[in-house]
């Protein structure tokens, strides 16, 4: 999965994720404003911040906030978005999770949301996130996850595999710049070697309606079927995690997001 191949994709997408109801009201926004608890005197750094949700909802809080992302059709959309709602503080810049552009010890707060799933090098993403927060300052993160036994009991490690290729061969279907959704115990493990001590973690269900799933992605047609067949296909493990539902011909499914918080040690 090369990284042209994400600014292609959300390039072309761009505008859907400004109006995106899970990018844009996703309940994790509110809670990660919650968790971290922002100061008024701090500099924070929103990282592939898409169409700028996330930089957005902390901006009141800080007294500056840079979003940050690859891909410059997406940074458009934030633009549109502070002059919408008034931040002055929110400023955009072009950047690599995994080779940021800013000095050392820059920021007291990095965020990155719905996003490291697209990353090639999640422990390049962490160091460059450690190496960028102030001693002390704080990460937080919400990514989807795939099957574990934390999220997904009752099936042997073999079976979670499985369901962990079968979500992660799905999600690649209707995105082709989908990477990996790492499992939650690889995220802690990550975290903890890349110098981030861990403060809290939580999972929170997202349901998803899958027309409108597919509708933001710009699902080629001929692809929708084939998503929806996936779903009504899956595994026991698999259906367990996605719990699809089909009433009246309107199909959803749950993802499980990770929202963990750590500060640089």
């Amino acid at each position: 999965m090369s990284k042209e191949l994400v600014q292609q994709q959300f390039g072309a997408n761009a505008a859907a994720y400004l109006t995106s109801t899970v990018h844009a009201k996703g309940a994790s926004l509110a809670r990660l404003v919650k968790l971290v608890q922002p100061q008024g005197t701090w500099v924070a750094l929103d990282v592939a911040t898409g169409a700028g949700h996330t930089a957005a909802v902390f901006a009141p809080h800080v007294a500056k906030v840079v979003a940050s992302d690859l891909t410059p059709e997406m940074l458009e959309q934030v633009k549109k978005l502070a002059a919408e709602k008034s931040l002055g503080n929110m400023e955009t810049a072009i950047a690599d999770a995994e080779a940021l552009p800013f000095p050392d010890q820059s920021f007291d707060l990095v965020t990155c949301r719905i996003a490291p799933h697209h990353f090639p090098d999640i422990a390049k993403f962490l160091a460059e996130v450690r190496r960028v927060l102030k001693p002390g300052g704080t990460f937080a993160l919400v990514d989807n996850v795939s099957p574990d036994s934390e999220t997904t009991p009752g099936f042997t490690a073999a079976e979670l595999s499985a369901a962990a290729d079968g979500y992660n061969a799905f999600e690649k279907l209707r995105d082709p710049s989908h990477g990996r959704a790492l499992p939650t115990a690889e995220w802690l493990q990550l975290m903890a070697k890349a110098g981030l001590k861990l403060v809290h973690t939580e999972h929170a269900p997202k349901g998803m309606d899958f027309q409108s799933w597919v509708k933001t992605m710009n699902v080629p047609a001929d692809v929708v079927p084939r998503l929806a067949a996936m779903l009504d296909g899956a595994s026991p493990a698999l259906a367990a995690f996605l719990k699809p539902t089909n009433a009246d011909g309107k199909r959803g499914f749950t993802l499980d997001e990770l929202i963990a918080i750590a500060r640089r040690a």
